[in-house]
């Protein structure tokens, strides 16, 4: 990503894309605040056509994972930059086109009720009984970079609000 100003003004430039940045009076701001947001952004044309995703290969065994609850519809496992003391992730075993929850259609509502399922019993067997937080980040604005829905759960510490 490159950041070039222009005037009172800037544009940034991802795969030949060319975005208005925020502008600030006398100065510009990045337009996107981090390298997260830019592998989002970049993730996000793939979503429905990208062969099996990084959480795909976890499921099948072929990427190692500390996985730490399996059923026949779910798999629990260690993020591998967690944001808190305890933080892991819920995936649905076979994404069924659920490459983010937007694209949740009412033959999926058993299966997302089952991942909330496990996201409370995994956090009560990781001692969160004082609460955590369940996020779902969805599309490129809502920093996505993995096109396989996956509900992050975090806690082990007091958590503020607004998250970011």
């Amino acid at each position: 990503m490159a950041l070039r100003l222009i005037g009172r003004s800037a544009t940034y430039h991802i795969s030949g894309l060319r975005r208005p940045a925020v502008t600030v009076p006398g100065r510009a701001v990045r337009a996107m605040a981090s390298a997260e947001e830019a592998a989002a952004k970049a993730a996000a044309h793939l979503a429905d056509t990208e062969p099996p995703t990084i959480f795909d290969k976890i499921v099948a065994k072929e990427i190692p994972a500390n996985v730490i609850y399996e059923d026949d519809e779910a798999l629990a496992f260690r993020d591998i930059s967690p944001q808190a003391p305890v933080h892991f992730l819920v995936i649905p075993k076979k994404r069924s086109g659920l490459t983010r929850l937007s694209k949740a259609t009412p033959e999926h509502k058993a299966l997302l009720g089952h991942l909330l399922y496990v996201a409370q019993l995994v956090a009560m067997k990781e001692n969160l009984g004082d609460g955590f937080r369940v996020v779902v980040n969805d599309g490129p604005n809502g920093c996505q970079s993995v096109y396989h829905l996956h509900l992050h759960v975090m806690g082990g510490r007091q958590l503020t609000w607004p998250p970011g």
